[in-house]
């Protein structure tokens, strides 16, 4: 999939018109966050953002790890 995209002025600033297409690729629409994230082969556009998708996995493992002790801690 190769599409152009276009930067134009927003108000004192640049953005990127999203066709609608990209939007439904994306799963995101106006007012969702887009986070840009540094790989070997340029930027990557991505609608998650991945320290939090890291903490998630820490807290997971903390959660099967300690379940006993969190069950107790709900009571």
């Amino acid at each position: 999939m190769t599409n152009k995209l276009k930067i134009t002025t927003i108000g004192n600033s640049a953005g990127i018109i999203f066709t609608k297409d990209i939007l439904e690729k994306l799963r995101v629409g106006k007012g969702d966050m887009l986070y840009a994230i540094e790989t070997q082969n340029g930027i990557e556009l991505s609608a998650y953002d991945p320290v939090v998708s890291r903490q998630m996995d820490v807290a997971e493992k903390v959660m099967r790890k300690h379940r006993d002790v969190l069950r107790k801690l709900a009571e």
